[in-house]
């Protein structure tokens, strides 16, 4: 029996993404969001979320891709990078899938558009391909004091 990794699956456009079970707190759905000046484009705003103030990134904008109005099936997945809380808006969540890792290949250099230092491979699973998201380089260096001055 082979190991395997748990990943969350969601949606953003018609690519289908992974990030490791372990760093997902919650999945909740779309929230009021207050805007908070001078921050980063892709950063939102913030949450009250059961009294902590939670910054929320938009992946598409962090991805470069269009913005879309959210919509009833638009999900915020709520992360922990670090020492950090952050929230995550993407297009829909979709399931939480286990692959085993030799179904996990090396990400190409560029993938849907993304850097490859987001990137911790390729997950395969049938007909289906999951880009496998590294949060921790999603939210990385100048941008992470960003979110915590946002926070």
């Amino acid at each position: 029996m082979s190991e395997s990794v748990q990943v969350a699956t969601f949606r953003l456009g018609s690519e289908e993404y992974g990030v490791d079970i372990s760093q997902i707190q919650e999945i909740i759905r779309m929230v009021e969001i207050t805007r908070v000046p001078r921050t980063p484009e892709f950063v939102e705003g913030v949450i009250n979320l059961r009294g902590q103030l939670i910054p929320i990134i938009d992946l598409r904008k962090r991805f470069g891709m269009d913005r879309v109005e959210p919509t009833k099936n638009s999900r915020i997945i709520v992360s922990d990078i670090g020492t950090k809380r952050i929230g995550m808006i993407v297009d829909s969540a979709s399931e939480v899938l286990t692959i085993p890792l030799d179904s996990i290949e090396q990400a190409p250099e560029i993938v849907a558009g993304l850097d490859a230092d987001y990137l911790q491979g390729v997950g395969k699973m049938g007909e289906r391909l999951i880009i496998l998201l590294d949060l921790t380089m999603v939210i990385s260096g100048a941008q992470r004091r960003e979110l915590e001055d946002a926070g």
